[in-house]
C-alpha cells in the first residue's frame, strides 16, 4: 500500500455527492414549506 500524503487525496466525487445531497435538501425543505403555507391558506 502506498503511504498516505495528507491533502493529496481526489475527493471530487465526495464533493459531488455532497453537492446533490445539499441540493436534495433544499428541494425538499421547500416542498415541505409550500404544502405547509397551501394548508394553512387553504384551512385544512
Amino acid at each position: 500500500m502506498a503511504e498516505q500524503k495528507h491533502g493529496h487525496m481526489d475527493i471530487t466525487d465526495h464533493e459531488k455527492t455532497f453537492e446533490g445531497f445539499i441540493r436534495a435538501s433544499v428541494r425538499v425543505a421547500v416542498a415541505v414549506i409550500l404544502v405547509l403555507i397551501f394548508l394553512a391558506v387553504f384551512n385544512s
